[in-house]
């Protein structure tokens, strides 16, 4: 019987996505400090955030591209057709441009991938509703 549920759970630890693995790397109180630094410029996280420059940021894990009410995207980012996740998230923070073709996000993206982790690892953790 144990046998059978170690098999279970090696199958299991098999399907779980690299996004998942992506978040899991980051540190996230590494990650709020770059926030702060990089990101707080244009987006809020938390409670009581609000679009500003750009769409607030709470619950982005699983929401589809484009979809922030009341913020005004570009059609790129509307039309993109997937859900945030942290393998999406890596790739729009290395270089915003190059994922999505006129996009108004400015940000040049972060060039080390500790930092892309950290700051995944902590706007990962806010839900819609700003809680953690």
């Amino acid at each position: 019987m144990n046998l059978r549920y170690a098999c279970i759970a090696a199958t299991l630890a098999f399907l779980v996505p690299a996004s998942a693995a992506l978040a899991a790397d980051g540190d996230a109180a590494a990650g709020e400090t770059l926030f702060k630094q990089k990101c707080s410029v244009c987006h809020k996280i938390g409670p009581g955030a609000v679009n500003f420059v750009g769409p607030e940021l709470n619950g982005i894990i699983g929401r589809k591209a484009g979809t922030a009410a009341g913020y005004s995207y570009s059609d790129g980012v509307k039309n993109a057709g997937f859900d945030w996740d942290s393998e999406k998230l890596h790739t729009w923070l290395t270089n915003p441009k190059a994922m999505i073709a006129g996009t108004k996000m400015i940000f040049p993206g972060l060039p080390k991938e500790s930092d892309r982790d950290n700051v995944i690892a902590y706007i990962s953790q806010f839900k819609a509703d700003g809680s953690k």
